[in-house]
């Protein structure tokens, strides 16, 4: 970097610097920091413990069931062949189990609503969790607009000449009334939604193994469609990393656990139950479902590459559905795809209110959105936030695909961000625990490989992110509108958390400092 480009970059941290001081101290003077030691809430309620195990197994096992599996799988399989799908799911699960594990560890020894911002800010830095607070918050809060004028997008699959705007008002609607009512009808919701999905993978994997055998669909498949061409792996070392970083998309909202786990019955034995079945059910059903999929579909066949929103009727679960003969596959693929995208509206919508309303907690928002009404519910989170899922509206005006296609550009890579930070908070915990002369066997739940696992999730996070869009700088010009796209939650991220500890003038907390003490969200 030059010095004139240097100059450029600091004018324009000078620039923005003011946004930073504005959000980080919006609770001090006009609205006033709360003592850290008491409760942000109006004194007529607190957040409620209404999470069950079976709630809690299934946040974490809906949230990475959906597009990634339903439909980005065939275009894992036609880009790097079945054998590179294969690798490439298989390493991120391998990380996910480890950020699972770890966010485990973190969950059940102080379950709380902010989850990830509380856990950097008291193990790394203050910054840290400013930053990854308003980081996931913007992740989820975009999410919704996004699945909602994705779902426009679906419905008008039986509906094409229908209102964009009419369709996302009733979605919007409809996960607002199921937020709105209790903690325990988000998790109800979700139990349901994702009961949907589970069933769909299991009848899928079924008919698939019947198929493989020649016991559906004619004749046996078996296992030649692994040898098409050059499988089981094509397109080489850059294909398969293109897929690896696809396949990171399609775990994202296991995480979600971590702030259910604020509203858990019991955190300390549901967070730990449901790490243990989640991890393996989901790594089971995509391990699977992918090689089902490249038995029956070889990865040479055309319409793997098209299975998108716009085109469900070639989805690879519609494809294998429809050459076992099921007809109405195509109908059902997307009734089902359509759950999912609501799904992870709704999640979007809870994860992002509960964050939001620990921010206002801990002095990092406005306090207003840190009251919560009698039911327990961070109304005033809950409307800021849905009124960023009002964007979706847009939809009517721009072209439905367009909208949803742009709004998922503008979150980027935030979930890989809300990764590294549980990486690293895990990681300084741990050490603080020891440093401090604690004994790690009371500890509720204890990651194990610790500390490869954290080290290893950081490592594969950094390779994604960075790799995230390599093919823009390999060309005789670098595609800087590509690159845009790609990073640009890179820079959004570090001026959140580089100008907060300019402004505030915070240093990362020696191990010896790290605060253990429970967290003051008084869960009730």
């Amino acid at each position: 970097m030059d010095i004139k480009t240097a100059g450029q970059s600091l004018r324009s941290f000078v620039r923005i610097a003011p946004l930073i001081h504005i959000i980080s101290t919006l609770s001090e003077g006009v609205f006033s920091l709360q003592d850290r030691n008491k409760q942000t809430t109006t004194g007529n309620g607190s957040l409620k413990k209404g999470l069950r195990a079976r709630h809690m197994t299934m946040i974490a096992l809906g949230g990475s069931i959906g597009t990634g599996l339903f439909l980005a799988s065939g275009t894992a399989i036609s880009t790097a062949g079945p054998g590179g799908a294969l690798i490439a799911y298989a390493a991120v699960g391998i990380m996910v189990y480890f950020l699972m594990t770890s966010l485990g560890e973190l969950a059940t020894f102080m379950p709380d609503s902010g989850s990830f911002n509380t856990y950097a800010a008291r193990f790394v830095d203050p910054a840290l969790g400013f930053a990854m607070g308003w980081n996931f918050w913007y992740n989820w809060a975009v999410t919704i607009a996004a699945e909602l004028a994705a779902a426009t997008v679906l419905i008008k699959y039986w509906f094409p000449d229908s209102s964009s705007m009419l369709w996302s008002l009733l979605f919007l609607v409809l996960i607002f009334a199921l937020n709105v009512l209790s903690v325990k009808g988000y998790g109800e919701s979700e139990y349901w939604f994702a009961i949907i999905k589970v069933a769909t993978v299991i009848i899928f994997l079924t008919v698939g193994v019947l198929m493989i055998f020649g016991i559906m669909g004619g004749e046996a498949v078996g296992f030649s469609n692994f040898t098409v061409g050059d499988a089981p792996i094509h397109g080489g070392f850059f294909a398969v990393l293109g897929v690896f970083m696809a396949a990171g998309f399609s775990f994202q909202g296991t995480e979600l656990i971590g702030v259910a786990a604020g509203e858990s019955e019991n955190p300390r034995e549901n967070v730990p139950r449901a790490i243990r079945q989640v991890f393996w059910r989901i790594l089971i059903f995509y391990i699977l479902a992918i090689t089902v999929i490249s038995l029956i579909i070889p990865y040479t066949h055309p319409n793997l590459l098209k299975g998108d929103l716009n085109n469900i009727g070639v989805s690879p679960f519609t494809l294998v559905f429809e050459k076992a003969g099921l007809a109405i596959a195509a109908s059902v693929m997307n009734a089902v795809i359509l759950t999912s995208v609501l799904s992870a509206g709704n999640s979007g919508m809870y994860a992002s209110s509960r964050v939001l309303y620990a921010l206002a907690r801990d002095g990092k928002a406005p306090r207003f959105l840190g009251r919560l009404n009698k039911k327990g519910i961070p109304m005033n989170a809950l409307l800021v936030t849905t009124a960023v899922g009002m964007l979706a509206f847009l939809a009517s005006l721009f072209g439905d695909g367009i909208v949803y296609t742009w709004l998922l550009n503008a979150s980027g890579m935030c979930g890989f961000i809300t990764w590294l930070g549980i990486a690293i908070s895990h990681y300084r915990f741990r050490r603080a625990y020891v440093a401090q002369g604690r004994d790690l066997k009371d500890l509720p739940y204890r990651a194990r490989w610790f500390p490869f696992g954290p080290i290893f999730a950081f490592v594969l996070c950094i390779i994604v992110i960075i790799g995230q869009n390599y093919q823009a700088f390999t060309g005789d010009q670098i595609d800087w509108s590509g690159a845009l796209v790609a990073y640009l939650s890179v820079p959004l991220f570090l001026i959140l958390w580089l100008g907060y500890k300019w402004i505030k003038k915070t240093k990362v907390v020696p191990l010896q400092e790290c605060d253990f003490s429970p967290t003051d969200s008084s869960v009730q």
